[in-house]
This record gives C-alpha cells, sequence and structure tokens, in this order.
C-alpha cells in the first residue's frame, strides 16, 4: 500500500477531502519521522512498534571481492507486529490454506442419544 492509497482510504472512509486526507497523513508520518530520529520508540496500539537501534561498527567481507571491510556502526529501524496483528495475519492464512480438507479432518462431537 502507497502513501497515495492511504490518503485515498482516509477520504473514502472518513470523508475528508483529499487535500486534508494528505495534509493528514503527511502530519503523521512527519511525527513518526520526528519521534524516531529522536531514538523514541513508536507503539501503535494493535498494530506494532517501531524501534531504532544502534548496530555497532564491525568487519565485513565484499562478496565480490572477498576482501574485509569495516561496516560503520548505524542506526536501524525495526518493526515489530503486536499479538494483535500477528494473530490477523496467521488467521487469514489458515483460512486461505484450510479449504475442505481442514473440516473434513476436523474432530467430531458425538450426539446424545435420548
Amino acid at each position: 500500500m502507497t502513501k497515495a492509497e492511504i490518503v485515498e482510504q482516509i477520504y473514502e472512509r472518513v470523508g475528508f477531502s483529499k487535500k486534508e486526507a494528505a495534509e493528514l497523513v503527511e502530519k503523521v508520518f512527519d511525527i513518526m519521522k520526528e519521534t524516531l530520529a529522536d531514538g523514541e520508540k513508536v507503539k501503535i496500539s494493535g498494530f506494532g512498534n517501531f524501534v531504532v537501534r544502534e548496530k555497532n561498527a564491525r568487519k565485513g567481507r565484499n562478496p565480490q571481492t572477498g576482501q574485509e571491510i569495516l561496516l560503520e556502526a548505524r542506526r536501524v529501524l525495526t518493526f515489530k507486529p503486536s499479538l494483535v496483528l500477528k494473530n490477523i495475519l496467521n488467521d487469514e492464512v489458515e483460512d486461505e490454506g484450510a479449504g475442505d480438507d481442514a473440516a473434513a479432518n476436523a474432530p467430531t462431537i458425538p450426539e446424545e442419544s435420548a
């Protein structure tokens, strides 16, 4: 999904004008970028956490030549999905792959005789 598609969804679902929706999306992303640049975590409940991690300098190799090179220390952005998001993703995957075989192999509960 692109930023333009997010703007379009806000326009359709919330009723803002396209200009207002675009400004809102830009503001949200600007706030997230500033927060992450300051080294703070961005936590979106029900979605996940964006965290900036520090990576130390280390030795690496040029894969083409095999020559050793020094990789400088850097900051990287990581995302850890929330349990809610993980469950949504896994339920969708299970539903798509389940098909009729899953129902046929499901355990049955015996009916009580009257």
